[in-house]
């Protein structure tokens, strides 16, 4: 099994913080000009109300495992205007919750800790689920646009990396996923220790190929998201979102505050102005009965299952969670079985201050979904307009990872984020392990920092993917090597995606104090990011990036 520390904080007081989570799972639908016209009646609440919600202490525990002593210091975008919508300004930054500069509260995370160095005589296997999550950086955004550094814990490396897109190869027709290693020293690690990439990425579908969408909205309407940048930006989203849907897609939406009710049944997109009507009407009310929410959401997919469809439910919250009867743990177990019974569930967060990051993420990853954090209008169009097919469409179920390094040219090697995906290497093959989902068109992408032994020649790692089909439930798996004489002899010699995730890497640890933070410095970072974003001409997450970049040096100066 692969050796690392990890320090838990307060995951079971966190987890009863969301009375009873459960069930989550819906497809997507297309909206008419009947959700336009309702949508102009839509009045904005301007007033903030703030819930107070009881902060989970900081505990931790001891460290699973000891650090090896001889191991190395670890140096066709959504024209929202036309369709009638009242937007933020785009970039508006739609989580400024606080005080310019002014910490929000109650923001609930879990510190994972970081993944040491393994001696590879020892255990030679590294094996984990993959995740596809983007809800860190974006939340971390938020965090910096509101003059704010964020709090270490709530930086999730893997997530920072997989938010950009790669530049991996589609895999060859007939095939679901290909794999790409690439191998090269970055100025971030010690002298002598290389940056192993592991890319997959998957087969894609054309929207119009995909199959119809049953889509459960889940909406907290609580008085915690009685905000314009909360209530007020998840509305937002939805016009958003129904509007790319086809006709013959449903849509049928439950809200929850003091109690769960259905607002709508599920509804073809074709009637376009019921379901406007319905959204338009969303407008909030007392606590946050999230059981009772997500229960009724389960029981309308239920009743309306089609297994020729997408089956799936969409939570929109800030993840805060006050009443409830059952325990969370018997809510993650509906969560876990509707998964397996094809009712996936997708989170999507909203708001700074009284906010469940821990929360939001567990219930993606327990419903076969991805957890999304929505800080603007651009962010919302990214996920539901230019990604919505890979947001809704499933290629591959329990994705697993395992990489087995060579003993004879790797004397250590670490894994760079996924602390909490962590999967026994003797589970690898076992398919009854949950792990983790890859949509349509989506990339994984893995860094390793290793010390290769100095002159030896041959293979340093072989990759090996395994996954089961969603439709057949077929298991495949397969495999890719990484030769030593095939690394790259300069940084400045890698492809640009390859330096542009040391760059965010390297951002990550700097933000979450992580292995790097010691010999990464945001002048560095932002150099990088510019000469990629100049090889990159136009990439406007990588320009992005770069902006971002300069407002956490500026902050933390």
């Amino acid at each position: 099994m692969q050796k690392k520390v990890v320090r838990w904080s307060g995951i079971l007081l966190l987890l009863a913080l969301m009375p009873a989570c459960a069930f989550l799972a819906a497809p997507t639908a297309a909206v008419d000009t009947g959700v336009v016209q309702e949508r102009d009646q839509v009045t904005a609440v301007d007033e903030d109300v703030k819930t107070e919600v009881e902060e989970a202490p900081a505990e931790e525990q001891e460290a699973e495992e000891e650090f090896y002593a001889e191991a190395p210091a670890a140096p066709e975008a959504f024209d929202s205007a036309a369709a009638g919508a009242v937007p933020l300004p785009a970039g508006t930054p739609a989580a400024l919750d606080a005080e310019e500069g002014e910490q929000p509260d109650t923001m609930i995370f879990e510190d994972y800790g970081t993944n040491p160095f393994v001696v590879t005589a020892v255990d030679n296997l590294s094996t984990f689920a993959v995740d596809v999550d983007t809800g860190s950086y974006t939340l971390t955004r938020s965090y910096l646009n509101d003059y704010l550094l964020p709090p270490p814990e709530a930086i999730r490396l893997e997530e920072f990396v997989n938010y950009f897109d790669q530049d991996y190869p589609l895999p060859e027709q007939g095939e679901t996923f290909s794999i790409v290693t690439e191998a090269a020293p970055v100025p971030f690690a010690a002298q002598g220790n290389l940056v192993m990439r592991v890319g997959i990425q998957g087969y894609d579908i054309a929207p119009e190929d995909r199959p119809d969408a049953l889509l459960i909205f889940v909406i907290d309407i609580s008085g915690s998201m009685d905000m314009e940048n909360r209530l007020g930006a998840v509305k937002e989203a939805l016009y958003t979102l129904t509007a790319q849907l086809r006709p013959t897609d449903q849509v049928g939406i439950v809200v929850y505050g003091s109690t769960g009710r259905v607002l709508l049944e599920p509804t073809p997109v074709s009637q376009g102005q019921e379901i406007g009507q319905a959204i338009g009407n969303l407008l909030p009310d007392g606590s946050t009965n999230a059981e009772e929410g997500l229960n009724l959401a389960y029981q309308m997919a239920t009743a309306h299952y089609d297994a020729d469809k997408i089956n799936r439910l969409i939570l929109c919250s800030d993840g805060v969670a006050n009443v409830g009867s059952t325990g969370p743990d018997a809510i993650l177990e509906t969560v876990r079985t509707q998964a397996r019974e094809g009712i996936t569930l997708t989170t999507v967060g909203f708001g700074l201050g009284n906010y469940n990051d821990v929360l939001m993420e567990q219930l993606a990853d327990d419903g076969d979904g991805q957890y999304f954090y929505v800080d603007s209008q651009d962010e919302a169009r990214r996920i539901f307009v230019e990604k919505l097919t890979g947001t809704l469409q499933t290629i591959a179920r329990d994705a697993k990872i395992q990489v087995e390094f060579n003993p004879e040219t790797v004397e250590y090697y670490r894994l760079m984020g996924y602390e909490n995906r962590d999967v026994a290497d003797e589970d690898f093959r076992n398919d009854e392990v949950d792990a983790g989902e890859i949509g349509a068109g989506h990339s994984v992408t893995a860094l390793y920092e290793i010390v290769p032994i100095a002159g030896a020649s041959g293979n340093l790692a072989t990759v090996r993917l395994r996954w089961q089909d969603p439709e057949s439930d077929e298991v495949y798996e397969i495999e890719q090597s990484q030769s030593a004489g095939d690394v790259y002899e300069m940084f400045e010699d890698a492809p640009p995606h390859f330096r542009l995730d040391a760059a965010v890497a390297a951002f990550a640890d700097l933000l979450g104090e992580g292995a790097w933070m010691q010999n990464a410095s945001y002048d560095v970072i932002g150099q990088i990011a510019r000469k990629v974003s100049g090889d990159l001409q136009g990439n406007e997450e990588v320009e992005g990036f770069v902006e971002v970049v300069d407002r956490a040096a500026s902050l933390s100066q």
